[in-house]
């Protein structure tokens, strides 16, 4: 079975073009294809410069994104890892969360992929309604 990632932030393809294409990007673009656009049942909150998405049932709550598969996932999910500050070594709790999740492409066929949860408060965080970092107004 491949395993999948789904980005959603300062990982996507147009969020690289705006800024200096950085190391993570760059093995993303290495050790993975990219299958297109997806969605999931989040809500999206602008954390600081990047994003940070939240899991919601409601139907209304979609955050996009990128779905990539992954030829190496050990090697690149080490390395994201760190990129996010989450897994062994960073101090508990961790900004993100890396967990399974289903993402919706956009032919309609749902998958599991890796997405980085955000995990501290968003109480005072702004959520970008649109759903979408790159245009988080609508």
């Amino acid at each position: 079975m491949p395993d999948y990632l789904f980005v959603y932030g300062t990982l996507r393809q147009r969020a690289q073009r705006r800024a200096a294409g950085n190391r993570c990007y760059q093995l993303l673009l290495k050790h993975a294809s990219l299958l297109g656009q997806g969605r999931l049942q989040a809500k999206l909150f602008l954390v600081d410069y990047y994003p940070g998405a939240v899991p919601d049932h409601g139907p209304a709550w979609q955050v996009t994104g990128e779905v990539y598969q992954l030829q190496q996932p050990e090697l690149l999910l080490a390395e994201l890892d760190k990129y996010e500050a989450c897994g062994p070594g960073f101090a508990s709790p961790t900004e993100y969360l890396r967990l399974k999740q289903h993402i919706t492409l956009q032919n309609g066929e749902i998958v599991t992929a890796w997405v980085y949860v955000y995990n501290h408060p968003i109480d005072e965080l702004e959520q970008i309604l649109t759903g979408d970092f790159l245009q988080p107004t609508s």
